[in-house]
C-alpha cells in the first residue's frame, strides 16, 4: 500500500479482511496506517528507487508480492512503476502520465471525442490574459499536476488574474498552468471499475459547492450526497461518458475517478484520475448508501483477480452525506459538542484533524479543512436537517494566533 495516512486506512483494513498481508509505506512514521498494517516501511511514496530497494530487501527475506495499489494519493505513475518492477497488474505508464498531467489528459480526451470544457495551457500572464479574452470569464485557473484543489481558482473578473496565475504556478510541481472555461451545472464525482474494456460506476455522488462565494476565488468542495439527484437517462449519460473517458485514456482494466459537470449540452469531463478517491467517497458515502464496497474490486484488480462487475451495482437503501468543518483561522482554543454529536446513531463519523493549541490556517485547498462528519437518513431532506444539527451542535472556537 503506497501511503498510510487516514486516506489509506480503509484500503488497508479492506485488504486485510480479504486475507492479504499488508506492507504499508509512508515517509511519515506517525501515519496511522503504519500501525494498522502487518508490515511497514518509512519510505516516500514518490521515491521510486527507494521503493524498488524496499521490494528487493523484502524479496530477499522470502516475501512474495501479490500487487501494489493506493487510495487517495495521485501517484499512478509510481504505482505503474512499482507494479512493473513486481510484475503485477497496473495501469500503463502512458495512462498514468495522461492522468497526472491535466493538460495532456484534456488533449487526449478531446482527440478521442470526449467532451471537455475549452482549455489552454498558459506560460505567462500575457498568455493567460489572451486565453481569457478567447474563453471569456469566468475561467478556472489551475496547476496541471496537483490534486486536492491546490492552486485552483475561479476567476470571475480580470482584476486578480496576475495573482491567481502566480499562485497556480507556485503550486505546480513543474511550474505549468492551464486555464479552462467554467461550465455551470451540477457536478458529479464518479468512481468506475473497468474490466476488459467494460465498466460499471458504483461511485456516483453529487458534489456540494455551497461555499463558492465564501471562499472565492478558491474552489472548495464541502462534501457530497448519495444517492445522486441525477438519475435515469441523465445518469446513464454520465456513466457512459466516464467509461468512454477511461478507455480513451488507455484504462481498459483498473479504477478511475471522474469529476463531471452536467452542462446544458450534456455531461463533460472536468478531470479523471487513475485511482481510488480519498476521503469518505469509497469509504463511507457509497458503502453506507448502497452496501457496495468496490475497494475490494480495486484490490482484486491490483493482484490479478477479476471482480464480478454485476456485484458492484445496487440501489440505494438510505441517504448519506459528508460535510467538512471550516472554522475561523487562528489558534484552536475550544472544541465543544463533539460527544453530544457522537451520541446520535445516525452520525457515522466525526473527526477533527487539529488539536487544542494548534493553529488553524485559512482554507486554501482541501488539505487545509479542519475535520469531517458523515450522517445518514431516510432521504436527502432528513440528511440535510441532520447536517445542520451537527453544524449547530459542534462549536469550534479559535483565537488570533
Amino acid at each position: 500500500m503506497l501511503g498510510a495516512s487516514g486516506d489509506q486506512l480503509f484500503l488497508i483494513k479492506t485488504a486485510q479482511k480479504m486475507g492479504l498481508r499488508v506492507l504499508a509505506v509512508d515517509v511519515d512514521e506517525s501515519a496511522p496506517g503504519l500501525a494498522e498494517a502487518d508490515d511497514r516501511a518509512a519510505v516516500s511514496t514518490r521515491d521510486i528507487p527507494g521503493l524498488r530497494n524496499l521490494v528487493d530487501r523484502q524479496k530477499a527475506s522470502g516475501i512474495e508480492f501479490a500487487g501494489v495499489t493506493t487510495m487517495g494519493s495521485d501517484i499512478p505513475q509510481v504505482v505503474a512503476s512499482v507494479a512493473g518492477y513486481l510484475g503485477t497488474p497496473s495501469v500503463s505508464p502512458q495512462s498514468a502520465a495522461w492522468t497526472t498531467d491535466k493538460y495532456a489528459m484534456k488533449c487526449r480526451l478531446r482527440e478521442q471525442g470526449i467532451p471537455v470544457p475549452d482549455f489552454v495551457e498558459v506560460g505567462s500572464e500575457t498568455e493567460l490574459r489572451r486565453a481569457v479574452d478567447e474563453l471569456g470569464l469566468p475561467v478556472v485557473i489551475k496547476p496541471v499536476d496537483r490534486s486536492g484543489a491546490r492552486g485552483v481558482s475561479l476567476a470571475r473578473d480580470p482584476s486578480r488574474l496576475s495573482e491567481l496565475y502566480a499562485e497556480a504556478r507556485a503550486e505546480s510541481f513543474t511550474g505549468r498552468v492551464m486555464v479552462e472555461r467554467f461550465v455551470p451545472g451540477p457536478q458529479i464525482s464518479t468512481e468506475t471499475v473497468m474490466v476488459g474494456g467494460l465498466g460499471v460506476t458504483p461511485g456516483f455522488v453529487d458534489r456540494n459547492y455551497e461555499h463558492l462565494n465564501r471562499f472565492a476565488p478558491r474552489i472548495i468542495e464541502n462534501g457530497g450526497w448519495a444517492p445522486s439527484a441525477v438519475s435515469g437517462q441523465d445518469r446513464r449519460a454520465v456513466e457512459e461518458l466516464v467509461v468512454g473517458a477511461s478507455r480513451a485514456l488507455g484504462i481498459d482494466t483498473g479504477v478511475t475517478k471522474g469529476d463531471v459537470v452536467c452542462s446544458a449540452n450534456g455531461p463533460m469531463i472536468i478531470e479523471i484520475a487513475a485511482r481510488l478517491s480519498g476521503g469518505d467517497f469509497s469509504e463511507s458515502l457509497v458503502p453506507l448508501s448502497t452496501g457496495v464496497n468496490y475497494v475490494e474490486a480495486a484490490i482484486k484488480l491490483s493482484i490479478g483477480e477479476k471482480p464480478d462487475l454485476g456485484d458492484l451495482t445496487r440501489p440505494a437503501t438510505q441517504a448519506v452525506a459528508n460535510r467538512y468543518f471550516f472554522p475561523r483561522p487562528g489558534r484552536l482554543v475550544a472544541l465543544k459538542g463533539v460527544e453530544e454529536a457522537k451520541a446520535q446513531s445516525w452520525l457515522k463519523k466525526l473527526e477533527a484533524w487539529y488539536s487544542l493549541g494548534d493553529t488553524v490556517p485559512p482554507i486554501a485547498s482541501h488539505a487545509k479543512r479542519f475535520g469531517v462528519f458523515v450522517v445518514v437518513g431516510n432521504d436527502r431532506a432528513e440528511v440535510d436537517a441532520r447536517v445542520r444539527w451537527v453544524y449547530d451542535t459542534v462549536r469550534i472556537e479559535t483565537a488570533p494566533a
